[in-house]
């Protein structure tokens, strides 16, 4: 009984090593590849929020404090695993009528990001469509320290903090990016 007790073990904790990563600077596993939402930014009232700007899934989209100059600065492997980049293939993105001043962030990979007056856009990794459970989030990764809020209508941040969460990460990647706004 002690042999298969060894094996299954071995099984086991290779799944759990295989299920956490490697973080290192491939962004290839599905936790950390940016999402692409087709562009499609609209308002949907979310029960203790408000008016919450949402992607093409629903899942409410954030902003953090750091970057509201435009500057990306969400840019290691371990940041992107909890918040997503909403990415665009587009220079001109869309939106429903109620959603002002969108635009496209350039990142430091070359991809371009959602923007809303100058903010980059993300998701964040718990919640679920219709949810927000990351605003008032803060968390520090490579050294800066960010605090995250749902953006609601008309390009402003809510000021509430439904999370009072907090995580540290250890992202190896330097901070960078511009502040190119194409709206």
């Amino acid at each position: 009984m002690r042999r298969l007790l060894v094996p299954a073990a071995a099984v086991a904790a290779t799944l759990v090593l295989a299920a956490c990563g490697g973080g290192g600077g491939d962004n290839s596993s599905d936790s950390s590849t940016p999402s692409s939402s087709g562009t499609a930014v609209s308002v949907k009232s979310i029960d203790g929020t408000g008016n919450v700007l949402v992607d093409s899934d629903g899942k409410a989209l954030y902003a953090s404090d750091v970057e509201a100059s435009g500057k990306v600065m969400c840019t290691t492997d371990a940041c992107m695993a909890f918040w997503k980049p909403v990415t665009t293939n587009t220079a001109k993105p869309t939106a429903s009528s109620d959603v002002d001043k969108i635009g496209v962030i350039k990142r430091p990979d070359g991809s371009m990001q959602l923007a809303v007056a100058g903010r980059p856009l993300y998701t964040f990794s718990e919640d679920s469509p219709g949810k927000v459970s990351g605003d008032g989030f803060s968390d520090d990764f490579d050294g800066q320290h960010f605090t995250w809020h749902a953006m609601l209508a008309g390009g402003k941040i809510s000021s509430g903090g439904s999370s009072s969460g907090s995580d540290s990460g250890d992202g190896q990647a330097a901070p960078s990016g511009n502040g190119d706004y194409g709206y």
